[in-house]
């Protein structure tokens, strides 16, 4: 069962990772995100999933 759980943690922070990532610079800003914090702001927002 971890394992299928881990997989689907990964999952959620590739999709959230790649959703951040098609942002422009401009709509990241807006966010308050910088585009070299892309992977930390995904492995956050997944955390708790």
């Amino acid at each position: 069962m971890n394992l299928i759980n881990s997989y689907k943690t990964w999952l959620k922070y590739r999709e959230t990772k790649n959703e951040l990532s098609r942002l422009t610079q401009r709509e990241l800003a807006d966010l308050g995100i910088n585009r070299a914090d892309i992977n930390q702001v995904a492995r956050k927002a997944v955390a708790g999933y």
